[in-house]
């Protein structure tokens, strides 16, 4: 059933909610999310959405994705599609498989600019923007009637342009005049700045549905680099309330839910919006709870009051009245949210849905449904090109890119396509090592230190529930020569003894290391009270082999931000031909120099 006849036929006053799922890196992440998803379905949302990686990147797990949650389970699918970096006839052959599966909702997006924007030319020149792609579905008679199209909007502004917030609601408007039924916009945490957002937009005209993008806070981490990477306006309550529970990925969590419920309220009470799009991360957990709390699990609300997701007739005041009982999101903080009734485990279906609470590091579990990425609106994998320029500059040398690294390590940069975020605390610990191996010309781009036994609220290397303990195998990844993944397999085998694990692979698909089939390294894990081990972050075959094909990508990525034939081109592109990561582990967690002094013995 099309999206906005459900809006439509839900009644006026009785709340929904959406849900929003990306497609895992791997097929046993892929069955995961599939139980997962069943068990959500239990809670009768109105749809659920499926994001689209850029230029198609997730293509053929999106539309497997779909067709499961569609004809399956019976659950309406909003399918995301990009219309940036894709191919020519890429957009024919989603629109035809979607149709096959019987999806009958599309979110049309933009996706972001293609690297290296200032150079670029279309592949092919109908989609140039998200209107574009409206367009052109609606001009295609075989799709025009069986699609109802969804579009999005960001009441924060568009992240990597400037924000001019009059031609943002112009556009958003030309996406709806080329053909939009429904809007569902970028996440927030600024209330106040949204429903001054939507009053602006239905004053503009725009009378179509427009459903807010609610995101529940799961971690700290995850929370900072959603909302840079989102351009999201943070209110300083919010900041304020997560401070002093940042090392506290429980505290982090409650309060995330705790957050969602009030927002929700909000918008109900003093939007008349009784439907949002519930940002999973694909984890159940927190969003169970926030509907639970909410009490939209069960018979909506008895009060037949207007449902203002969909506008009717605007009239002249109502864009210009504020509700004498509004409440400024500036309070909106630890102290006075609704507490979280019942356990902190309230909301949990079985074991299942809290296995991966608190995932740490780039790798994960790779049988997790939440092993991929987590960018559901299709955002650059290294960043904004200009970003990444600013940074990194104009690397013409070998030497020029340790001097990015070093740099990196040194905090002269804030970034480098790899890692998004400034050095972290952790790595401090290790930086003389990192230093040693970067200057080698081992540019590292993964590591941590061996913990034994740390305090779960220690602020640098602490994660979940506090009065618990974690630890911590040392490891370290990076990208060097094919005669250096010769050395370094010379001594796993006649120095390792039996402590040292590793991986290495190339660009074309080699692969090389002693780790026995089928085996995982549970390299950081931690003990709570009342709670089974939980190992967060697991390096094996099938997750390290995922995380190559992404990290090569990334070189490309970054060459794409120079001219063709330039020298920073040519140089990024054969160091991503010719170069090989490789990832080491030690056992030894109990020793913290362990890795290191296999890593520098020169003695063999």
């Amino acid at each position: 059933m099309k999206f906005t006849d459900k809006i439509r036929a839900h009644g006026p006053s009785s709340p929904f909610f959406s849900f929003e799922f990306f497609p895992p890196r791997t097929d046993q992440g892929f069955e995961n999310l599939i139980a997962r998803i069943s068990r959500l379905a239990s809670l009768n949302p109105l749809a659920v959405s499926i994001t689209w990686g850029a230029g198609g990147s997730t293509k053929d797990r999106s539309l497997d994705l779909a067709g499961v949650t569609q004809a399956e389970y019976g659950l309406d699918t909003i399918l995301h599609l990009t219309c940036t970096n894709m191919e020519q006839g890429m957009v024919d052959d989603a629109l035809k498989a979607a149709k096959a599966r019987g999806v009958q909702n599309i979110l049309a997006l933009r996706g972001d600019p293609p690297r290296g924007e200032e150079q670029w030319t279309p592949v092919d020149s109908r989609f140039a923007h998200g209107t574009d792609l409206v367009a052109y579905i609606r001009s295609l008679p075989e799709y025009s009637s069986q699609f109802c199209i969804g579009v999005a909007a960001y009441p924060d502004g568009h992240t990597g342009q400037l924000h001019d917030e009059r031609a943002e609601i112009e556009y958003l408007k030309a996406k709806v005049d080329a053909g939009a039924d429904f809007i569902v916009t970028q996440l927030f945490y600024d209330v106040d700045n949204f429903l001054e957002w939507i009053k602006k937009v239905r004053k503009a005209g725009i009378t179509v549905p427009i459903i807010p993008g609610i995101m529940p806070i799961q971690t700290y981490s995850s929370f900072l680099r959603l909302t840079k990477l989102c351009g999201t306006l943070v209110p300083e309550s919010v900041i304020a309330a997560l401070e002093p529970i940042k090392h506290d990925d429980q505290l982090v969590k409650d309060y995330g839910v705790q957050l969602a419920v009030a927002m929700i309220k909000r918008l109900t009470s003093e939007g008349g919006i009784f439907g949002v799009h519930l940002c999973t991360l694909n984890l159940e957990k927190s969003v169970q709870r926030v509907l639970e709390d909410l009490q939209w699990t069960g018979i909506g609300s008895s009060e037949e009051v207007p449902n203002k997701l969909i506008e009717e007739t605007p009239t002249e005041n109502e864009h210009t009245v504020t509700p004498s009982n509004a409440t400024s999101s500036a309070k909106i903080g630890l102290a006075n949210l609704p507490a979280v009734e019942g356990e902190a485990g309230r909301g949990e279906l079985n074991k299942a849905a809290s296995w991966d609470d608190f995932p740490n590091g780039r790798f994960g579990d790779f049988k997790s449904p939440a092993f991929g990425s987590s960018d559901q609106w299709g955002g650059p994998a290294i960043g904004q090109h200009a970003e990444v320029i600013a940074q990194c500059g104009h690397p013409k040398t070998l030497d020029d890119l340790t001097a990015i690294f070093l740099d990196y390590l040194h905090s002269k940069i804030l970034m480098t396509p790899f890692s998004p975020a400034p050095l972290s605390p952790e790595s401090l610990m290790i930086l003389p090592h990192l230093e040693r191996l970067t200057r080698r010309g081992w540019w590292t781009v993964g590591s941590q230190p061996a913990v034994d036994g740390a305090s779960s609220s220690d602020e640098v290397v602490g994660w979940g529930p506090r009065a618990g303990y974690v630890f911590q195998k040392g490891f370290v990844e990076f990208f060097c020569k094919e005669e250096d993944v010769d050395a370094i397999e010379r001594k796993a085998l006649e120095r390792g003894e039996g402590w040292v694990h590793w991986f290495a692979a190339s660009k074309n698909g080699e692969c090389r290391g002693n780790v026995p089939e089928g085996a995982r390294n549970a390299v950081t894990w931690g003990v709570f009270p009342g709670q089974e081990i939980a190992q967060t972050t697991i390096i094996e075959r099938e997750s390290f082999f995922s995380w190559k094909d992404e990290a090569f990508s990334i070189w490309s990525d970054w060459a794409s931000l120079y001219r063709p034939q330039s020298a920073e081109r040519e140089l990024l592109e054969r160091v991503r031909d010719e170069r090989w990561l490789v990832s080491i582990v030690h056992h030894d967690y109990r020793d913290p120099q362990a890795l290191w002094t296999f890593v520098f013995d020169e003695t063999m």
